[in-house]
């Protein structure tokens, strides 16, 4: 445990006081003393109110578990009744200002990564280009692959041809194809206005709001042989980055909590780097600078970063309040990473990352507007505390929790001026349906979910109930991940459904995909379908409210058998990473070998159906230990060749493995059926250890 320092009447872990007044703010110029009796003010406000919102999530919780075990209708009278659903508001339009192109009017991928992991942030933060012929290169983008042991001139010459073909399609030609211009042919557009600048002798394009930059080198090894000496085709592909404290990482203490905020004081400075072995040689890699053309264009080398902070529930020892608690880890992350964020308001860092002067916080896991109203006012408060003008600091509302998706409208409404972004979380939507309604019956098998009502009108609303609260040219209406990112073809064949939908963003699981995602918008004008779609009305609550309990279904020994073993290594598979590694995502084997992007939403899924299906007499314990037992075995053997790797089966004093069995047994008592407390308390035992 590390030593608690007294910071005006708060208990301050010394690692983090200790980074906060020796990194932070000696460079703003603040009094680490005015800092401190800020911030005790803020939590002696806002503490109370915090636990007084997590009290009515489980009021309401009660009332709705009582009511399914009494036979009667959870239905939306019921649900108005008892304060779950809200009126909706009178109609209006956000009041947003100073929101970047980026999020106000282009359309383009979004990345989200782990904030603990600095070769990924910015690796991610550079993803704001990416080559296209790397891209269609190295994946399953183009039929086939790559012949191995160096460059394969077939396979290059089949990723030239689909990346002149993309050309043709995004910046056609007067005449022609690109496939057939010549090194003496000059490319004349059939809309010339879309040439925007050039450089030496490539040229600059636009289409749909976005860049693509067509490298001509007549020295490079592929321009060389071109006829007309392209080099490569390079897109604008990652407009915007989230850097996540939450689902994706492990941070469970001070030192956790320090190495991530020390991340992102390391982007805002500019200075952040990372040094690694690749290929036998050291490699640094830093942010990119910006992109300058020959006519004194300028354009941003970088993603724009968002920061995502925890929600509401969690605490961390890294502060404890006068009463000895732990202190809400929301209202700490508020603070430090706009503390931090100043950096960039002021000018101080390398680099600019808002050039129209705002701080970008994503807040996830809020329960209806009464929790986005919370976080409103704490914004209020952290910019009295840093000196900003009001709404300098932005909120994206992470639409993933059933209680914010039927109350959509009245979350926006509460954060109308500093929102920015919402984004479905059809993920931990998911969880928290079978939570909610959790005593409402077995549940559909997880496969079957994405095809259940309730989901397309999720989708539907959300985008429509954005568009009507005056999204359009203002803020992002945002979809979620592609989980499988060695899946390119399946990726580019559904995920343009993502912009189709009206969406603006959406995300992906690495800069490569982003860079594949980037063709879907220059295929799809989203603002074209966000106007087409602005005509349609806003879909209905009954859909929404829809539960998918299994009706009549009598499964076989079978099939309870299989969907045991999905859920089961699912959540081992995820979980050794977390307690015995600190890995909060990463990519891992699936049931069937195929490797998933994991984080702790998709944990919230399987654990809580499990749960569910012991409630209702589907499996047993004994079955369900049994499944645990041979999915153990399957994901000691996917992790073989991991050196860190400590293996489960076999081995009950593995406190990943207890990890694993809690959060399916204890599964129905857990807030929300959230996986975060059990997590943090396993993990805590494995550090103290």
């Amino acid at each position: 445990m590390p030593d608690m320092l007294d910071r005006a009447g708060l208990s301050v872990a010394a690692p983090l006081a200790s980074f906060i007044e020796e990194r932070v703010l000696p460079g703003l110029g603040i009094a680490a003393a005015d800092w401190w009796h800020g911030v005790a003010a803020i939590y002696a406000a806002f503490a109370p109110r915090n636990r007084a919102l997590l009290a009515v999530r489980d009021d309401l919780q009660t009332k709705i578990d009582a009511r399914y075990q009494a036979g009667e209708a959870v239905d939306e009278g019921f649900l108005r009744a008892i304060g779950y659903l809200v009126p909706e508001p009178a109609a209006f339009t956000i009041g947003t200002k100073n929101v970047d192109a980026e999020v106000a009017t282009m359309a383009g991928p979004q990345l989200v990564v782990p904030i603990l992991n600095a070769r990924f942030l910015l690796n991610a933060a550079n993803a704001r280009w990416g080559s296209l012929y790397d891209a269609f290169y190295g994946t399953d983008a183009l039929p086939g692959m790559a012949v191995p042991g160096g460059y394969d001139p077939v396979r290059g010459r089949q990723v030239v041809a689909a990346a002149k073909a993309f050309l043709d399609q995004a910046v056609p030609l007067a005449h022609g194809r690109w496939e057939d211009l010549l090194n003496d042919d000059a490319p004349v557009l059939r809309d010339p206005a879309q040439l925007v600048g050039r450089k030496g002798a490539s040229y600059l394009y636009a289409n749909n709001g976005l860049h693509i930059e067509v490298v001509v080198d007549a020295a490079h090894p592929i321009g060389r042989d071109d006829p007309a000496h392209i080099a490569d085709v390079i897109l604008e592909s990652a407009l915007t980055t989230i850097c996540d404290l939450e689902d994706s990482v492990a941070a469970v203490d001070a030192e956790d909590k320090v190495a991530a905020y020390a991340n992102w004081l390391g982007l805002m400075q500019g200075d952040l780097a990372d040094t690694f072995d690749k290929g036998g040689k050291s490699v640094t890699r830093r942010l990119n600078p910006d992109r300058v053309y020959d006519d004194g264009l300028t354009l941003p080398g970088r993603s724009l970063l968002f920061v995502r902070n925890v929600g509401h529930l969690m605490t961390n020892p890294a502060i404890r309040l006068p009463d000895g608690s732990e202190a809400p880890e929301g209202i700490l992350d508020a603070i430090v990473t706009s503390t931090i964020a100043l950096y960039d308001l002021r000018g101080l860092g390398k680099f600019k990352n808002s050039r129209a002067g705002s701080v970008y916080i994503v807040k996830p896991k809020m329960h209806g507007p009464d929790e986005a109203a919370f976080t409103n006012d704490l914004f209020d408060a952290v910019e009295d505390l840093l000196g900003l003008a009001r709404h300098t600091v932005k909120v994206g509302v992470m639409d993933e929790e059933r209680r914010t998706s039927a109350n959509l409208a009245a979350c926006i409404h509460a954060v109308k001026d500093r929102v920015v972004f919402i984004n479905t979380g059809f993920l931990d939507r998911t969880g928290d349906e079978m939570h909610t309604a959790m005593r409402a019956g077995p549940m559909i098998p997880k496969a079957e979910m994405k095809a259940s009502d309730w989901i397309k009108a999720y989708e539907d609303r959300n985008v429509r109930i954005g568009l009507a609260a005056g999204f359009a040219g203002r803020a992002q209406i945002g979809k979620g991940m592609w989980a499988a990112p060695d899946r390119m073809a399946d990726m580019m064949e559904q995920k343009i459904g993502h912009p189709m939908s009206g969406a603006n963003t959406a995300w992906v699981p690495s800069p490569t995909a982003a860079t594949l995602h980037a063709m879907h918008y220059h295929k799809v004008d989203v603002f074209a379908r966000q106007r087409e779609i602005a005509k349609e009305a806003v879909p209905g609550i009954d859909r929404l409210l829809a539960v998918p309990v299994a009706q009549g279904r009598n499964w076989t020994p079978d099939e309870v058998r299989a969907e045991l073993d999905n859920n089961a290594q699912g959540i081992l598979g995820y979980v050794v990473r977390w307690i015995d590694q600190g890995v909060g995502c990463s990519k891992v084997p699936d049931i069937h070998d195929i490797g998933l992007m994991e984080d702790r939403a998709t944990l919230r899924i399987s654990s809580q159906h499990i749960a569910n299906w012991l409630l209702h007499g589907v499996a047993t314990r004994e079955e369900v230990d049994a499944a645990f037992e041979r999915m153990a075995a399957k994901v000691d053997a996917q992790n073989a060749s991991d050196p860190l790797y400590r293996p489960m089966a076999g081995h009950p004093e593995s406190l990943a493995l207890q990890a694993a069995r809690a959060l399916v047994f204890e599964g129905i008592t857990q807030p929300s059926g959230y996986t975060e407390p059990l997590l943090h308390a396993y993990r805590l035992r494995l550090k103290a250890a």
